[in-house]
């Protein structure tokens, strides 16, 4: 991502000459250098930063205290450096509904990530690296304040590769996924170039890559073509 300079996504001045606030925000990072970068960066882009924390216990006692419009936080903060953030962040959700909530990660967590941003609104999760981007990092947080939801780029990417990954019909090529679904119907090779235009013989070559790609083996308990349908349904 592009790095602008961090007085391009500035608020405009009002007629005094001060800068027009965006919302109250707590920023939530056990590293020092990390979170007070990230406070002055907001400051300078019309946040006002009510508090800072370095754990979720302190967290919780800032949102509680200035129940602000925005809490910044690490996914993974002190004593064990595992969910803190995170479970400080669903209490908040919890408690606090109308607080919004941006969560930090220094590299994609799909689980953690998706367990929160199941909450729907006023919720987003970025990888950390997106605060270099100052405009986009900003409009981020805006967004969120204003009762939407964000998603890092790199986490949807995990998510689609998770799908495909435990999608057993992912191997299969488009028109293999046709045929396959025509069998589902209980049609015949014959039924099924019928319906696709296509000769018995290709269609017969595309049930054979079927199975192999679906590693049905060969057996003469088992009828490959009903566990291949059985497969198919069950994906659906």
């Amino acid at each position: 991502m592009t790095t602008r300079s961090p007085q391009s996504g500035s608020p405009e001045p009002r007629p005094d000459g001060s800068l027009a606030r965006r919302g109250r925000v707590v920023v939530a990072d056990d590293d020092v250098l990390l979170r007070e970068g990230i406070a002055s960066l907001l400051e300078r882009n019309g946040f006002e930063v009510v508090g800072q924390a370095g754990d979720g216990t302190n967290l919780l006692g800032l949102i509680r205290e200035h129940t602000p419009e925005l809490a910044v936080v690490d996914i993974r903060m002190p004593p064990t450096h595992t969910l803190e953030g995170l479970e400080a962040a669903q209490q908040i959700r919890k408690s606090f509904a109308d607080t919004g909530i941006v969560l930090l990660s220094a590299y994609v967590e799909v689980e953690h990530a998706v367990e929160l941003l199941a909450g729907g609104r006023r919720v987003g999760y970025l990888l950390k690296r997106r605060v270099t981007d100052v405009n986009e990092f900003v409009d981020a947080l805006e967004r969120v304040m204003r009762g939407g939801s964000v998603v890092d780029p790199s986490l949807i990417q995990e998510l689609m590769r998770a799908q495909r990954k435990d999608d057993p019909l992912a191997v299969l090529s488009a028109r293999e996924r046709e045929v396959l679904a025509l069998m589902a119907e209980g049609r015949s090779n014959a039924g099924i170039a019928h319906a696709l235009w296509v000769t018995e013989g290709t269609v017969e070559k595309h049930v054979q890559h079927i199975l192999t790609k679906l590693q049905l083996p060969d057996s003469g308990d088992d009828h490959r073509r009903v566990l291949a349908v059985i497969t198919f349904l069950e994906a659906r």
